[in-house]
């Protein structure tokens, strides 16, 4: 069975193991995990050149991206997107660095 994930999903997915990487640098499954997801938005969605923008904003993060020969931009809940770091840190199997 072949699954596929639509582009918002695996941008919320990228984006949290992003925030989850960024905090935790030798954390090798959370940088697997980001690198997946980064290939699936390549592969399957061709998503190209992210960067966060108007990171500013206390209430949402922002992405844009070029994809299929336009800009494009996408935001989440900054609480949203937090919230699987937040969950990693509050559980003691995970923090014995």
């Amino acid at each position: 069975m072949e699954f596929e994930l639509n582009l918002q999903d695996t941008f919320f997915n990228w984006l949290q193991m992003h925030i989850v990487q960024e905090a935790r640098p030798d954390d090798e499954a959370a940088k697997e995990t980001l690198d997946f997801f980064a290939l699936i938005l390549r592969e399957d969605h061709g998503v190209r050149q992210i960067q966060f923008v108007n990171e500013e904003d206390r209430r949402k993060i922002h992405i844009a991206f070029e994809r299929e020969g336009g800009s494009h931009t996408q935001s989440f809940e900054r609480e949203a997107a937090e919230k699987l770091l937040d969950d990693i840190n509050s559980n003691p199997i995970y923090n014995n660095q």
